[in-house]
């Protein structure tokens, strides 16, 4: 596997993993399960009958979860690997790479999905959401993809 490969899976494994965490974590302060989380991950793709499915469907949710985080970070690695300043700066594109997330799945994605639900703007709602997109995905995303690639901010200025 090449650096771009080891760097897409190794950002899919860390963000995902960090994401769904947070997921859990933020259900759990509201009273909801794991289980739950994963279920409603699988219900996006297979509808609402998963929720009856047990721990099967929650693995195929986690499944799906993988799946999209796969998406967003080759995205992400891709577009490092066109744009220098990606890398260079992985802080500053993190950020705005988690911000874009958030803008895309809860104004786009989830809306087409679910439109009597999203988007929502509960000022809870909308600070959870940002903080997984940028603390749990777009920053480790933009660091991993700067170390994987060797295009970090040292990198970038030991070759310019």
């Amino acid at each position: 596997m090449n650096n771009i490969g080891r760097t897409v899976l190794t950002a899919t494994l860390i963000c995902g993993t960090l994401d769904i965490a947070c997921a859990c974590v933020f259900a759990g302060l509201r009273g909801n399960g794991p289980i739950g989380v994963l279920h409603s991950v699988a219900s996006g793709p297979f509808g609402k009958g998963v929720e009856s499915g047990g721990v099967a469907t929650a693995l195929l949710g986690l499944a799906v979860h993988f799946a999209i985080m796969t998406v967003m970070a080759g995205v992400f690695v891709a577009a490092a690997w066109r744009l220098p300043f990606v890398a260079a700066h992985p802080l500053i594109a993190g950020i705005a790479y988690g911000i874009l997330l958030y803008l895309f799945m809860y104004w786009i994605v989830l809306p087409l999905r679910w439109p009597a639900n999203f988007p929502s703007l509960k000022p809870r709602g909308v600070a959870s959401a940002l903080f997984a997109h940028i603390v749990c995905v777009g920053i480790p995303m933009g660091l991993i993809t700067a170390r994987g690639l060797g295009r970090g901010a040292s990198a970038v200025t030991a070759t310019a």
